[in-house]
């Protein structure tokens, strides 16, 4: 299987002891995966919820109600290659479903719980699936009105037929191999045509050791917080199979509340904590404003020691910032971790930067649906504040049609990347370059030692009168920290319709509690008093913008914009 990049014995070299035995082939399929971690650990805790009380399974127990499941859907006539969709919550009913129907041969179809019962049953008849697997929330609508479906299973108790009741005879079950199908995931916009993404056994099981091969060094007592939808690809690797491929616990978050987040760090002793921009800001300015409220020396004081210890970290190697910083982060909740790993969108170096300098492993990464998702993480031992990260092994890189500033394209191979779009060939053959890489649609460059820095999506490019390409992405990385703003979206409007030229606008909505208001009610300032407030803002950091980049009109809205279930603004819908 080859060493790392660094020289040493790979994540994944002790696959070899299981090779011709527990699987066949350089990777297993996900149940080869988990029934390895199974024989490794079948006594440690798999997955644990608090609901208020802790409710855990260990590896054995999960394993069998995975099998009886997969028993189940077996004796109902579900087949290898079938498709069977999931949606609901993150829970370990989730989890035992999702590893049932792959136990089962079939392949999963993960769908998003906050859509709309029209569009949860638009995505269940594109994939064509035979059966669903759903919370409460829609269970009676699709039990009463099913379509094309032929079974409708419960995820929670005294719903219908509950996951957990469901067995069958003893069978023997054709499971899927390696280059099979494992997923369909469905991306972002799911109206009109949706996009299936076609991920095999392979593409997922090889992003998640490869992944670790940064290195990012995974131990089976990790404890890991599911709190982000699971049905998103970064999650799902980065958090779900990640866990079981090591054997360490998988905590399963209910919502994206400051209170109940920090609750469940503390209670589950999480030591890995993977999440959005948003939500590590969130954290962030919750830390940075209690150190605040002790006052402008001590804010001082912490400030100097926090640029100190960031850059002992930087240069020595060492973390002293884990002690130097004990008692903030045992306020936070934050005593336990031992890695931050965000990804789903753009962070700001400075949030990045301030993370590290308290003493927690910190680290960025980069990936799309269509490749597993991850092929980029910036390593712990050597990270680059400014890089979404440096390519995992086994993955190929490169830019197309780089610019001045080398920024062009970036386009992909490895055996991250999907089989294609279920079902649209046309699609398939537009998102690959005639010579079979991948285009991911997102503009950056490459240094020398591989890192990759992202500036947008080429479809978001400003280009202003002076013929200069702007990327709105970077702009808005800028306001990550001022605590006012809630949701800012930078991009172009037409200045002049016969030269086609563009401006720079901000589309900004406040954050309620700042301005006398709540989350419930809006902003209660008067509206004169916001908008001086952002201006000032925007002004601030349009002096540290080049002047082709400085944003030349502000909009301020009276409504948040429509987001996406790993908070990110849904671009096209404003």
């Amino acid at each position: 299987m080859g060493k790392t990049t660094e020289g040493g014995a790979t994540p994944w070299a002790f696959l070899d002891k299981y090779r011709g035995t527990a699987f066949s082939g350089e990777w297993p399929t996900l149940p080869q995966m988990y029934r390895i971690s199974v024989s490794r650990y079948g006594d440690r805790p798999c997955f644990t919820i608090f609901e208020p009380g802790r409710i855990t399974l260990n590896y054995n127990e999960a394993f069998a109600l995975i099998n009886a499941a997969a028993r189940w859907l077996h004796s109902r006539g579900i087949r290898k290659g079938d498709r069977v969709a999931l949606t609901g919550k993150n829970s370990p009913e989730w989890a035992v479903a999702y590893l049932g129907i792959l136990f089962a041969g079939a392949t999963v179809v993960p769908i998003d719980a906050q859509l709309k019962f029209d569009e949860a049953e638009l995505l269940v008849k594109t994939a064509k699936a035979r059966l669903l697997f759903v919370d409460e929330d829609k269970y009676e609508r699709f039990s009463q009105n099913p379509g094309g479906l032929e079974y409708v299973v419960s995820l929670r108790k005294d719903v219908g037929e509950y996951i957990y009741t469901l067995d069958g005879p003893g069978a023997e079950i054709e499971e899927a191999g390696a280059e099979d199908l494992a997923a369909i995931l469905f991306t972002s916009g799911t109206m009109g045509k949706p996009k299936g993404v076609m991920l095999t056994h392979q593409n997922l099981v090889s992003d998640c050791y490869l992944a670790q091969g940064t290195p990012l060094i995974l131990y089976c007592t990790d404890v890991f917080y599911a709190l982000l939808p699971l049905h998103h690809a970064y999650t799902m690797l980065a958090v779900f199979i990640e866990t079981i491929s090591v054997g360490a616990e998988l905590v399963f978050g209910k919502k994206m509340v400051t209170q109940l987040i920090l609750k469940d760090l503390k209670q589950g002793k999480i030591t890995m904590l993977l999440g959005v921009p948003m939500l590590f800001n969130k954290l962030l300015t919750g830390i940075l404003k209690g150190i605040r409220e002790k006052g402008a020396v001590v804010y001082g004081l912490i400030s100097f020691l926090m640029l100190l210890s960031g850059i002992i970290k930087k240069i020595f190697k060492v973390n002293p910032g884990k002690k130097m910083f004990h008692a903030v982060l045992e306020k936070a909740s934050l005593t336990t971790l031992r890695i931050c790993i965000c990804g789903g969108g753009p962070l700001a170096p400075s949030v990045f930067r301030k993370y590290n300098q308290l003493g927690i492993d910190f680290v960025q990464g980069y990936g799309l649906t269509e490749t597993s998702p991850i092929i980029n993480i910036n390593p712990i031992n050597h990270y680059k504040e400014t890089s979404v990260g440096k390519i995992i092994p086994h993955i190929e890189m490169k830019v197309l049609s780089p610019d001045d500033r080398g920024i062009g394209e970036v386009i992909v191979k490895g055996p991250v990347v999907m089989k294609g779009y279920f079902e649209m060939p046309e699609e398939t053959a537009a998102s690959f370059t005639e010579d079979g890489w991948l285009k991911t649609g997102d503009l950056g460059y490459l240094d020398s030692e591989n890192y990759l820095y992202l500036t947008g999506r080429a479809k978001n490019l400003i280009v202003t009168e002076g013929g200069k390409n702007v990327y709105p992405e970077e702009i808005e990385n800028e306001f990550q920290l001022f605590e006012e703003i809630d949701q800012i979206l930078v991009r172009g409007f037409v200045q002049d319709k016969k030269m086609k030229v563009e401006g720079i606008e901000a589309l900004v909505y406040p954050v309620p509690e700042s301005f006398g208001g709540s989350a419930e009610t809006g902003p209660a300032a008067p509206k004169e008093e916001i908008r001086e407030r952002i201006e000032k803002i925007v002004a601030e950091v349009n002096q540290r913008l080049l002047p082709y980049q400085r944003i030349e009109r502000i909009v301020v809205l009276d409504e948040p914009m429509e987001m996406t279930t790993t908070k990110k603004i849904k671009r096209d819908a404003v």
